[in-house]
C-alpha cells in the first residue's frame, strides 16, 4: 500500500510567479514547503537564466516562460507599465503552452496577485485555482472592502478627518492606508491589476495568506466570516530565521537578475558587537533614497553615536557621486551595498531595524524577534507601519519633517526609545512573543502547518 507521501508526488501543482525578489521568493519558499509535503511542485517563472535549461532546486523543479519581452530589457528598473502589459499579453499562451508540454498531469495551479490572468489559464485547462497572498490578511481585507465598494474610503474631499473602520482591522486615518486606495495613487497598472483580483475572487479556490493566525487573528476571522476563504500558512520566510538549516534559498542565488556582491563580511562585523546593540538600516530591493535623505539618516546615526549597518543603494547615475557625511560615519558602522538580510536579522547583536516596512521585510523581522523603526513610503507600507506601532507594539514610526522627510534629529530621537527608551522593554518582550508565535505556526501540528495540510489534502482530492 502507497504512503500518503508517495500519494501526494502523484499530485503535482504549478506555482506561477515573476522574477521579482519581492514575489519569488515567498512562491519558492512554499513550493519548497509543499515538497516536504510530498507534493511534486514545478515553478514557473520568468527568470532568463532557466531559459535554456530546466532546473531542480530543493526538490521544487524550476521552469521558464517568456513574458515576451527581449532578453536586454531592464526588468528590475524598467518602465513596470510596459512590463506588466507585455506579461498580460504574452503570459497566459506560454504558460498555457509550458503546463501542456511539462509531461506530468496538475491537480493545481498556484499564482500571486499580480497575475490575474494565470486563474484565467487554469480555468481554460479545468484546474482550480489558489493565490499567494503576499502581503499582510489586514491588507487583503482593506482591498476587498474598497474595490468591492463595501466601505467608504477618503476622496480629496474628505482625506484630512475620514477614518476607516472595517471588521477586524484598527481605525485607519489616511496616513495609514495603502496608496492604492488613496486619489492621489497614481499607480494605475496595480490598481487596475487589484480590482481585477478583488472584483474576481470567486475564481480563487483557496487564497494562501503569508500570516499566520497568533498575529492578525481577528482580521483573519473575519474575513473568513465574510465567506472569503483566507488560509493562512505563514511565516514564509528562509530556514534561518527559524533557527532550521537554509536550503533553497542559498541555491537559488544563482537564478536571479538581482546582483549580489559575493559573501558579506557583515556577519564577522557584528560578531564583534555586544547583543541587542546595533542598528541595522535597509528599505528594500526597490527604494533609492535621495542625496538629501541619505544625508540626513546618516546625520541621526552619528548623533546617536550607536554601531549601525546600513544598506545605502544610490540610483546607477549616482552611485560615483560621493556623499561625504558617509565618509565621516564609516568607522562607526558597515555601510553596504547588500547584505544577507534575514542571517543579518537573526543575529543577536541586532537590536532594532530602520525599514520601509515592506511585508516580505516585517515578517522577517517578526520571525527574528526584532524591534522596528518604520519608515512606510507607498503601497502597503503605512499599514504594516500601523500595525507595528499600534497592534503588535514593536516598534515606533519615524515621523516625517514639512518637507515630507525623514531628518536627523527624529531618527536619532526613534532610535534611542526603541534601544534604551521607556517603551524598550515592552517592545523587545513583545517581539519575543511574536518570534515565539511565528514558529510555533509553521511548527509541525502548528496553525498554519495544519492549513498547508488540509490545502495539500484538498489538491489532491479535487483531482482523485
Amino acid at each position: 500500500m502507497a504512503s500518503i507521501y508517495e500519494h501526494n508526488q502523484q499530485k503535482g501543482v504549478m506555482l506561477v510567479s515573476v522574477h521579482a525578489i519581492g514575489s519569488r521568493n515567498p512562491m519558492t519558499r512554499l513550493a519548497r514547503r509543499l515538497v516536504l509535503k510530498g507534493l511534486h511542485v514545478t515553478l514557473a517563472i520568468n527568470d532568463l537564466a532557466l531559459k535554456n535549461h530546466s532546473s531542480i532546486v530543493g526538490g521544487v523543479h524550476l521552469e521558464y516562460f517568456s513574458d515576451g519581452l527581449p532578453e536586454d530589457h531592464d526588468r528590475l528598473n524598467g518602465d513596470i507599465d510596459i512590463f506588466m502589459s507585455s506579461l498580460r499579453r504574452f503570459g497566459p499562451g506560454n504558460l498555457s503552452a509550458l503546463i501542456g508540454s511539462c509531461g506530468r498531469k496538475f491537480s493545481c495551479v498556484i499564482t500571486m496577485p499580480f497575475l490575474p490572468w494565470a486563474a484565467d489559464v487554469a480555468a481554460e485547462l479545468g484546474l482550480p485555482c489558489a493565490m499567494v497572498w503576499i502581503q499582510a490578511c489586514t491588507v487583503y481585507q482593506i482591498f476587498n472592502c474598497f474595490y468591492n465598494r463595501i466601505n467608504e474610503f477618503p476622496t480629496e474631499n474628505n482625506l484630512e478627518n475620514m477614518v476607516v473602520n472595517l471588521p477586524g482591522v484598527p481605525s485607519l486615518r489616511a496616513e495609514d492606508l495603502p496608496s492604492f486606495v488613496l486619489p492621489a495613487n497614481t499607480m494605475s497598472t496595480f490598481d487596475s491589476i487589484l480590482k481585477e483580483v478583488f472584483c474576481n475572487i470567486h475564481k480563487y479556490k483557496w487564497v494562501l495568506g503569508n500570516s499566520f493566525m497568533e498575529l492578525e487573528k481577528d482580521v483573519i476571522k473575519a474575513v473568513n466570516d465574510a465567506g472569503l476563504p483566507f488560509w493562512p500558512v505563514g511565516p514564509i520566510v528562509p530556514a534561518i530565521c527559524l533557527g532550521e538549516e537554509d536550503t533553497i534559498d542559498g541555491d537559488l542565488k544563482g537564478l536571479t537578475l538581482f546582483k549580489s556582491p559575493g559573501e558579506s563580511n557583515c556577519l564577522e562585523w557584528l560578531d564583534k558587537h555586544p547583543p541587542a546593540s546595533v542598528v541595522y538600516i535597509s528599505f528594500g530591493t526597490l527604494l533609492f533614497l535621495s542625496r538629501k535623505q541619505i544625508e540626513s539618516i546618516a546625520t541621526g546615526l552619528k548623533s546617536s553615536k550607536r554601531p549601525f549597518l546600513w544598506v545605502v543603494k544610490l540610483p546607477e547615475n549616482q552611485e560615483t557621486q560621493k556623499v561625504e557625511i558617509l565618509e565621516e560615519i564609516k568607522e562607526q558602522g558597515l555601510i553596504m551595498s547588500w547584505s544577507p538580510q534575514t542571517a543579518v536579522l537573526s543575529h543577536p547583536s541586532v537590536g532594532c531595524f530602520i525599514s520601509h516596512c515592506g511585508w516580505n521585510s516585517l515578517i522577517e523581522t517578526i520571525t527574528a524577534g526584532v524591534p522596528m523603526i518604520a519608515c512606510p513610503q507607498w503601497t502597503d507600507q503605512p499599514t504594516n507601519a500601523k500595525l507595528v506601532t499600534d497592534v503588535w507594539r514593536i516598534g515606533v514610526k519615524l515621523k516625517k519633517n514639512v518637507e515630507g522627510l525623514f531628518d536627523g534629529e527624529e531618527l536619532e530621537r526613534c532610535v534611542e526609545e526603541v534601544l534604551t527608551g521607556s517603551g524598550s522593554e515592552e517592545f523587545r518582550k513583545n517581539a519575543a512573543e511574536l518570534k515565539r508565535a511565528a514558529c510555533e505556526a509553521v511548527a509541525d501540528g502548528g496553525s498554519s502547518d495544519k492549513n498547508i495540510e488540509l490545502f495539500v489534502d484538498g489538491v489532491s482530492s479535487s483531482c482523485s
